[in-house]
Order: structure tokens, then C-alpha cells, then sequence
């Protein structure tokens, strides 16, 4: 291959991979612009000795938030179909796990992280443990921006067409998305670059292009429900035909 064939893949490849860098930018900001914030506060010193405790605990919360996006980001340049195993996953005992990890992050926002699913629901289902974790705390992320102090996220399990489909949706009570963006949403999601969300400012749609690649590669499919006073973004997986992991 010639030089100047050389240069036009990487200019090719460049152009591609831009929307990515971008959105990166974009949500990587808002943390660092708090981090910074903090700092500045604490070298000030004029805050109590609790005050400041308060201050560490959410510069360290907000630092280990923006860390997950970059590792999520290494992760899905290297995703690849059948290097991720797949086993029987107890749904319910992943989320509680998840929503213990989240709420210190969600209390240093003055927010809270809960997990509905209603105890008759099956929540055994196929995926990869490590895999559908990231996408379940990027949608968690993701909903942190937009959930008010007087509601919770809210992480939910249901069951869905007889059964054979378990679904795991993030539930927040945010700005409402407008049909014409549900409509498009779903065709833009997959798309090979992220989108910004159009009635949300703060999202860069960087984490639902990472989860929807996430999805992907463990047969899970990413979704959205429009609801009066927010949305639910969900992924649908197949259920597991084991009765127990036990």
C-alpha cells in the first residue's frame, strides 16, 4: 500500500472514530468540572473538618464514575463475539448488587438507587456477568443526571413474552422524552457513533452507545420506554432454562 493510500486510512479511520472522542469530552466534563469544583473548595479552608470528609467522599465517588467511563470505553474498542462467556445469571442478586455499589454515588448527589422485582418473577436469565453489569451502571449513570431529589432510579426486572425474555430497565423520573425522539431513539442507538438526547443536554448518548455495543455481544438488545414523567431504558435478554443456580 502506497504512503498516500496509508494517510487515507488513517484520515478514514480518524473521521470515525471523532464522534466517539467528542462525546467522551462531553461526559467527562461534567465530572471533572466537579472534581475541580471540590478542590477548590477544600483549598479554600474554610470548610469544617465534616464538611470536607463530605467533599473527599465525592471527589473520590465522582473520580471512580469518570474511571468507569474510560475503562467502558477501552472495553468496547476491543469487544469481539465469543471472547465473553455466557452462564446462567441470577438477575436479581446481580442488581442488588449493583444498586449497594451505587448508592454511595447516589447519596454524594443527593439522589437514591432501588431495585423493584416483584418476588414471583424468574430472574435467571443468559449473559455475561461482567458485560451486563457495565451496561446496567451505565444506564444507572446515565439516569443519575436527570433523577430529582423527591424520586428514586429506579432498577427493575420484569418477564416478557411468556417468560422467555427477562428484561432490566433503568427507571428514571427526568425531562420526558418527546415520541418523535422514542421513535428515532431506537434506530439511533446502534448507530456506530453516539447521539446526543436532545431533551436531556447533560448526555452525550455516549453510555447507550456503549451499553447498546455491550448488548450486542452477549445477545441482549437495548431499548426505551417513554413514560409521562421520564423513561425506562431497559435490555431484554433471553432467560435462562435452568431452575436454579444453586
Amino acid at each position: 500500500m502506497s504512503a498516500e493510500g496509508k494517510h487515507e486510512d488513517i484520515d478514514e479511520l480518524s473521521a470515525q472514530n471523532l464522534p466517539s472522542v467528542i462525546s467522551a469530552a462531553q461526559e467527562l466534563r461534567s465530572p471533572l468540572a466537579l472534581i475541580r469544583q471540590l478542590s477548590l473548595s477544600l483549598e479554600d479552608g474554610e470548610n469544617t473538618g465534616e464538611e470536607q470528609k463530605l467533599m473527599l467522599r465525592q471527589i473520590s465517588l465522582t473520580s471512580e464514575k469518570a474511571l468507569r467511563l474510560t475503562d467502558d470505553l477501552t472495553k468496547s474498542a476491543k469487544l469481539k463475539k465469543g471472547l465473553f462467556e455466557l452462564e446462567p445469571i441470577n438477575a436479581r442478586q446481580l442488581c442488588e448488587d449493583i444498586v449497594s455499589e451505587l448508592t454511595p454515588v447516589f447519596l454524594a448527589h443527593e439522589r437514591n438507587v432501588k431495585l423493584i422485582s416483584p418476588r414471583k418473577t424468574s430472574s435467571l436469565l443468559v449473559a455475561n456477568r461482567d458485560l451486563l453489569k457495565r451496561i446496567l451502571i451505565s444506564l444507572s449513570d446515565n439516569a443519575l443526571h436527570y433523577a430529582n431529589k423527591d424520586s428514586s432510579v429506579e432498577i427493575q426486572i420484569h418477564t416478557i413474552n411468556k417468560g422467555k425474555i427477562v428484561r432490566l430497565g433503568v427507571r428514571d423520573y427526568g425531562p420526558a422524552l418527546h415520541k418523535s425522539t422514542i421513535k428515532s431513539l431506537g434506530k439511533k442507538i446502534t448507530n456506530s457513533s453516539p447521539t446526543m438526547i436532545n431533551a436531556r443536554p447533560r448526555s452525550s448518548g455516549l453510555s447507550l452507545y456503549i451499553a447498546s455495543q455491550f448488548a450486542d455481544v452477549i445477545n441482549g438488545e437495548i431499548g426505551v420506554t417513554r413514560h409521562r414523567n421520564g423513561s425506562t431504558f431497559y435490555i431484554d435478554l433471553h432467560a435462562s432454562r435452568q431452575l436454579s443456580l444453586i
